[in-house]
């Protein structure tokens, strides 16, 4: 283990030019010939923390001088760091994930050609290279920066040291890790299982699965001859319709009522005998299909059940299976939360996953908006919010911009950084509200809110510049005098917005205000306004003089600091309920504590809902759900270790994601889940170890759901600290969505206290089949990214053995280093050659595997 550091001079410094002070030049030069590198030591020998490593190969004519002098590296960790034993250098947190390396007057200089390495000791484990971020800088005095060019990149392998041994890709040993890491054999022995699976039917599925479904004899033979045709009031589904039948090689005339002279119709109808609001039915015989509903909602969902038993491949004749169906959801909220604040992605990357939603019927769109590295969303008449804290650069006064987060480096113009125009929202909100889908904006407070706290204080420095005191202090989040200390679980120590100041409630009203004109603008309402409340640090408001006023004042019986977080929630509610709308938080931003929700009754809006999420079942909190139900609180199931698709696919170092919650999260965890029996989910420890009692597990008898009418049903959830492109994105998110709207949806019979697991097995095995034979290609077609499990493989006596977790995934094999590759059928000769494999669905291919 290393212990100080160490520095490997391979050139006399008097070898090359030494400077005083880095010029641009010699920044440029450094960063793009000199090597930065990062590398886990081992997560092994210490419990809750890793030792890991930088190292910087001077690959460049500039040599760093010996001394203190005017040039900084900057890295992002987001794993806190803890120590380290250099003299030579310092390691200095400045905010979140941002360090700051620095010469002191030891530093013995780097000579070109020679190389440093800096050990430290952080906070948890690392075990896959998305764990560490791209593009470290140099900089120097005047603000130049310069990113070393090897770590300007998405291929982490490029700087991060690859993960070989146990105490580098296994989490720790301080108790055993027992999530083992994945190999190609490994995958095999794990497929064999499903691959022996028979399908139950060969019918066509629809996904999401309906509640009734009642087959026929025959088929309707969709050709140019049919039309559509709609009762009135249905402009959209109709217009819907006739496009994704073009889209899949069908051109239909569109008419209303009475009107067409077709024989074969597709009909729409609004049927006021159905009174269920979303439920439909679907009839379809060889000359008719009809689509009925006492609402468009109806009719749109029944519309994308009959979109769904189209074949993938394009055709001008289509053929599609008689069937009768009567159908509605299991749950009234069948969500998705997007993270655009984190790294944003650009409208495109909203609108492509709302289209999504929309086709497998989820219906609440959490739209998280702003965050600590990012405020996304342009307020009229706040124009800083957006100039200043849309953007991340190096700027250490934080006047032009954030600082760097998230490894998107020092300039402005790099990935992660943006933000929606009204303009661009107002499209959203209209886009998501044709598909059905209600739009939940997230201004998320009172912690996770440094972007807005540093816009504002940048709009207080121009404008008392400028004399206009008054105007300055107008939106002000933050109390200059306020001394508390206080360290979230992200590493930051000034993002609690100062909720004892009059102005933080004006900003509020001012952002609700334009977020309500934005939705009428798109001929909308806004219902929810969704407040998030979560991870405040705690030490927040201790040494606030504000709120050392607001105590003395007594004001609504506001104490101590411990009635400041429902004092917020409190003044929130007055708020938004004389704007019409209902709030919702994060679960921990309506308790004081893991037991204790606030009194709802103090809180006056008809709804106040609540994400359910933090689930580490030996954590015992993932009571909360049941807590706040029972205290008359609405309650959207959002549990993280199911439904957290910022999480990896599976346990390797190759996988994207965070992994706080549980290791990996894959497809048949998310198809498992059981929204309506939430112990019921409980299979693995944080640490690996199956599940068998969980009251003995926490120590205490969970209570049950008394209220159960207040769980209004369940979401999926994407973080993007680690997700920087929009391919990255879709690739964690996607197929998950599907797998979520499955659940959200359909109450499969076997769910329960103690799930069947042979008829869980056996859905799933039907559900992966329409998965990749149906689902997959249409999503290709649709232009999207999607993840691919990588194949497993063996090979034995010379012969190659291969199989899926998708066992109708298309499996290549190449024996020539991925010059070539050659469709898997069956047991192959192969030889002594190395093999590559990989899964394919039209042009979206997996990861590689390798055999040896």
């Amino acid at each position: 283990m290393l212990k100080k550091t160490m520095l490997c001079i391979g050139l006399a410094l008097s070898a090359s030019p030494v400077f005083a002070d880095l010029s641009s030049g010699d920044l440029k030069n450094f960063g793009n010939a000199a090597e930065l590198r990062f590398g886990v030591v081992s997560n092994f020998g210490q419990e809750g923390a890793f030792n890991a490593l930088v190292t910087v190969n001077n690959n460049s004519s500039v040599a760093l001088p010996k001394g203190k002098s005017n040039w900084k590296i900057y890295i992002h960790s987001v794993k806190r760091v803890l120590s380290t034993a250099s003299t030579e250098l310092t390691f200095k947190r400045l905010q979140g994930d941002l360090y700051e390396i620095a010469p002191t007057d030891k530093f013995p200089g780097l000579a070109a050609g020679s190389s440093l390495q800096f050990p430290y000791t952080a906070r948890g484990h690392i075990v896959s290279y998305s764990d560490f971020m791209p593009r470290a800088f140099i900089a120097n005095a005047a603000g130049e920066s310069a990113v070393f060019a090897n770590t300007d990149t998405e291929d982490l392998e490029k700087f991060v040291d690859p993960f070989v041994k146990p105490e580098q890709y296994s989490r720790f040993d301080i108790p055993r890790d027992l999530y083992p890491v994945v190999t190609t054999s490994s995958r095999y022995q794990t497929n064999v299982a499903i691959n022996q699976l028979e399908l139950s039917s060969d019918q066509i599925k629809i996904v999401p699965t309906p509640k009734n479904v009642t087959y026929s004899k025959g088929s309707a033979q969709l050709d140019n001859r049919w039309a559509i045709v709609e009762v009135g009031g249905l402009a959209f589904e109709s217009s819907y319709l006739q496009q994704r039948l073009r889209e899949s090689g069908l051109v239909l005339e569109k008419s209303v009522a009475n009107s067409s002279s077709k024989k074969q119709l597709i009909e729409l109808i609004i049927d006021k005998k159905i009174t269920i609001p979303e439920a439909y039915e679907l009839n379809i015989t060889s000359e008719k299909v009809v689509i009925s509903a006492g609402t468009p909602t109806g009719v749109f969902y029944g519309v994308q059940s009959f979109l769904s038993l189209l074949p993938a491949e394009k055709s001008v004749t289509q053929s599609v299976t008689a069937l009768r169906v009567f159908d509605e959801p299991r749950a009234s909220w069948r969500g998705m939360h997007y993270d655009v604040a984190r790294n944003f992605h650009g409208k495109e990357a909203v609108l492509a996953l709302v289209e999504q939603m929309g086709r497998y019927k989820l219906n609440k769109f959490h739209f998280h908006l702003t965050e600590d590295e990012g405020w996304r969303i342009e307020i009229p008449g706040l124009p800083e919010l957006t100039e200043v804290g849309a953007f991340r650069c190096f700027d250490p006064s934080e006047t032009k911009c954030l600082m760097p987060q998230l490894g998107n480096g020092p300039n402005k113009t790099a990935v992660g950084n943006g933000y929606l125009t009204a303009a661009d929202f107002t499209e959203i909100v209209k886009f998501a509200a044709q598909r059905h889908i209600e739009v939940i904006p997230e201004i998320d407070m009172p912690g996770h809110s440094r972007a807005a706290i540093k816009s504002m204080e940048a709009r207080y420095k121009k404008l008392m510049a400028q004399g206009k005191k008054d105007a300055a202090e107008q939106y002000l989040l933050s109390d200059p005098q306020d001394k508390s200390q206080y360290l979230t679980v992200q590493s930051y120590s000034d993002n609690s917005v100062n909720v004892c100041l009059p102005s933080t409630y004006a900003f509020i009203e001012k952002v609700t205000y334009e977020l309500q004109q934005m939705f009428r603008k798109a001929g909308q309402k806004l219902e929810v306004f969704h407040m998030g409340g979560d991870e405040v640090g705690v030490g927040s408001w201790t040494a606030s003089p504000a709120c050392d006023r607001l105590f003395a004042s007594n004001d609504r019986g506001v104490t101590g600091v411990a009635d400041l977080k429902p004092y917020f929630v409190q003044r929130i509610s007055e708020i938004t309920s004389k704007r019409g709308l209902d709030i919702m938080g994060w679960e921990d931003g309506l308790m004081y504590d893991p037991n204790n929700t606030f009194n709802r009754e103090q809180l006056q809006n008809k709804r106040v809902i609540a994400n359910a999420w933090d689930n580490i079942w030996e954590a015992g909190v993932a009571d909360r759900a049941h807590r706040l139900a029972n205290n008359g609180y609405d309650v959207v199931i959002s549990g993280a270790t199911h439904l957290y698709f910022d999480h990896p696919h599976e346990a390797s170092a190759k996988e994207r994601g965070y992994h706080w919650a549980t290791r990996y999260s894959d497809l048949p965890k998310v198809f498992g889940f059981m929204p309506d029996n939430l112990y019921a989910n409980a299979d693995k420890t944080f640490i690996g170890a199956d599940i068998t009692n969980l009251n003995g597990l926490v120590g205490r008898i969970l209570p049950p759901l008394k209220k159960p009418e207040h769980v209004l049903g369940m979401q999926g959830q994407v973080w993007t600290e680690t997700i920087r492109t929009q391919e990255q994105l879709q690739t964690m998110i996607f197929p998950r969505v599907m797998v979520l709207a499955e659940r959200a949806w359909f109450k499969a019979g076997w769910e329960g206290d103690s799930p069947n697991l042979q008829k869980r097995a056996s859905d799933w095995r039907d559900f992966s089949s329409t998965l990749v034979k149906k689902e997959l290609p249409k999503l290709e077609q649709a232009g999207a990214k999607f993840y691919l499990p990588p194949p497993g493989g063996v090979k034995a006596n010379g012969k190659l053995l291969a199989n899926s977790s998708l066992p109708e995934l298309a499996i290549e094999y190449s024996t020539n280093g991925g010059k070539s590759w050659i469709v898997y059928q069956s047991e192959v000769d192969v030889g002594s050659s190395p093999v590559l494999l990989r899964s394919r669905v039209a042009s979206v291919v997996s990861d590689i595997a390798a055999i040896e």
